[in-house]
């Protein structure tokens, strides 16, 4: 008798450790996203109630379903509790870095958990791995003292656990689907995931919620008025628009040319950035070349990371930010299910890719050939794809700058003729830690940085950028063929998170470009030296009609849709923080809402949305003809 009422007394201790631990759990993801505990409280103990007990009553269904798998409580308990110390950690430093919680498009990303490991701090990996292990010792030992004492189920328990738990996930997925049971349901509960932006339904919600919520992906909503005759229509509008544009555009093949994107990582210039003030200008010849060229800022839809994302809008013209709130990655969510997307390199006969990092970081092993790209080069090429040039600098990890255009030179002669070429370069990435020896920039006001030190490593590293970049530039007007360079910085690095974003949030996603076109384009009336229209502030998706117009190249309807857009709308992101989904920022970087657009603005976004709506998730009514 004695026996079974101790054991009653553990079986009840079980219950109450399992159902203990998810709400701890569900707390510390809230934690991980807002970093704050007070807002934590307020949010899970008065404003989102019902939301955190439905997360915890998932991470219950989470418990028991592994502790059905394995039979055994304590083993259980380790794979739970190092799951999720692995999440939340993860969710803490993506929101850090980029200001976004854990997404099933990070998923992803797992097929290279070595790199990723190389770009996190050796500190948190030593401390993340030294707490793992602890738990899993720890579990091991009371396994094998208490488990005769503990529950063991039959079959038919564990089967009803495991189903539990799975279904716990599943139902989900149509949770943003308007109308269906479970979002009639969820919306009841308090459940939202049609706030402005993904960071702050993560911060309502909860994590969990948000992630299981994003499982399923909608790419876009249908515009009103899209069918057949609509896009026709749409193509012979702007087949007349790009006829007066090409009145005043002598070049007509732009395959004649050579067009190179250069997206320089995390670039942006640390002087514009509040509460940062470095010893001395970083990039000052960076700074000359914008001031004597086409050049103005970008805005970007990232921060501290997403490059790809910019990367998409600047090969396709389509912006991110009218996509669907799911949509976290064109590359892996859109692009690889697509056949011939249209975009830039579909202009060329010749085009190669450069990235000197992994080639499968967001799927661009199997994304480039779509797009058309020829060759693609990056340190996992083996044979006559290898990299050329692949030095480092001091204890930067990550192929330089200097290299990264030694081998975009290379590619440049290797033919007679145009070509595109993209090259997206990896020397100032994440981790900004002591890299370089003898650094001339310290950092002279931090408070807007978590670690100011850090702040001067980057100056540091895109010094040697700037340098570079100069001498890229010099030995491309040595070239006696037209070449035209976009050169942007993709978004800035993720270091400045004692900056509130609600304060700062367009300062912070302005980056860098110019456009610049060497001496024998401009000799030979294949570029222009400094255009002044509309390029103060544009988006990655205003890069080709910027490029078509130094390049005085002849646009077909979809370039010359592109051309008004970036003339006439103000420049676009999808918005991080705030009451508004979409960010727009006129001339004077000042953000805008879309009701301060004109009427005749208002209708040629609705072209726009028709357009990408129509190459995109559609049925493809425009593509044999828009860009033709």
């Amino acid at each position: 008798m004695h026996k079974n009422k101790s054991n009653i007394f553990l079986h009840c201790l079980q219950i109450f450790f399992i159902i203990l631990s998810a709400f701890i759990v569900g707390y510390l993801l809230n934690y991980s996203q807002t970093g704050i505990f007070e807002m934590t409280n307020g949010i899970l103990f008065k404003t989102n109630v019902v939301p955190y007990l439905i997360t915890a009553l998932i991470l219950t269904l989470l418990y028991l379903g592994v502790y059905g798998l394995f039979n055994r409580f304590f083993y259980a308990t380790a794979v739970f509790y190092v799951f999720f110390a692995i999440y939340i950690v993860a969710n803490k430093l993506k929101v850090m870095y980029r200001s976004e919680p854990v997404l099933p498009s990070d998923l992803g990303f797992l097929s290279n958990a070595k790199e990723m490991l190389s770009m996190i701090s050796g500190k948190v990996v030593l401390i993340v791995v030294s707490v793992i292990l602890l738990v899993v010792t720890a579990c091991v030992i009371l396994e094998k003292i208490f488990s005769n004492k503990l529950w063991r189920f039959n079959i038919v328990t564990r089967v009803v656990l495991v189903v539990l738990a799975i279904s716990s996930i599943g139902v989900f997925y149509n949770v943003n689907k308007e109308g269906s049971t479970i979002n009639k349901l969820m919306t009841k509960a308090g459940y939202s995931n049609f706030t402005p932006n993904i960071s702050m339904t993560a911060t309502t919600n909860g994590p969990l919620l948000t992630f299981l919520g994003n499982m399923h992906v909608d790419i876009m909503d249908q515009p009103s008025g899209y069918n057949k005759t609509a896009m026709k229509n749409l193509v012979t509008k702007y087949q007349n628009v790009a006829d007066n544009i090409n009145q005043d555009r002598p070049n007509n093949n732009l395959s004649d040319q050579t067009l190179i994107f250069v997206l320089s990582e995390s670039f942006a210039d640390p002087s514009r950035v509040p509460n940062i003030k470095i010893s001395s200008e970083a990039a000052p010849k960076i700074m000359n070349i914008k001031k004597e060229n086409t050049s103005g800022l970008m805005l970007s839809s990232g921060y501290g990371g997403g490059t790809a994302n910019m990367e998409y809008m600047t090969f396709t013209g389509l912006a991110y930010n009218q996509f669907s709130k799911s949509l976290q990655s064109p590359y892996t969510q859109l692009v690889t299910k697509q056949d011939h997307p249209v975009n830039i390199v579909n202009s060329f006969k010749k085009s190669a890719a450069i990235h000197p990092f992994h080639g499968n970081f967001y799927d661009r092993q199997t994304v480039y050939p779509k797009f058309g790209f020829q060759s693609f080069r990056n340190i996992d090429s083996k044979g006559k794809l290898a990299l050329k040039y692949t030095d480092t600098i001091g204890n930067n990890p990550y192929v330089s700058d200097e290299a990264s255009y030694k081998n975009t030179l290379w590619q440049v002669n290797q033919n007679k003729g145009g070509q595109f070429i993209s090259l997206v370069t990896m020397q100032n990435h994440m981790p900004y830690n002591v890299m370089y020896d003898n650094n001339q920039f310290t950092v002279t006001n931090g408070k807007g940085a978590e670690i100011p030190l850090q702040v001067g490593n980057y100056a540091k590293s895109i010094n040697f950028t700037d340098n570079s970049t100069q001498d890229f530039l010099d030995k491309l007007d040595t070239i006696k063929k037209p070449i035209t360079v976009v050169w942007y910085g993709d978004h800035l690095p993720g270091l400045y998170a004692k900056n509130s974003m609600n304060d700062y949030n367009v300062i912070q996603h302005e980056t860098d470009y110019f456009i610049y076109s060497n001496k024998y384009a401009i000799d030979h009336n294949y570029g222009t030296k400094k255009l002044t229209d509309s390029t103060k502030i544009t988006d990655p998706n205003g890069f080709i009609p910027l490029a078509l117009k130094q390049m005085n190249q002849q646009v077909t309807p979809y370039y010359a849709l592109l051309t008004k857009v970036q003339e006439k709308i103000p420049a676009m992101a999808k918005n991080s923080v705030g009451e508004n989904e979409n960010l727009y920022v006129d001339s004077n970087s000042k953000q805008v809402s879309t009701k301060d657009l004109t009427e005749s603005q208002k209708k040629l976004l609705h072209d726009y949305k028709l357009v990408q709506y129509d190459l995109t998730v559609g049925k493809d009514y425009s593509k044999a003809t828009i860009n033709k």
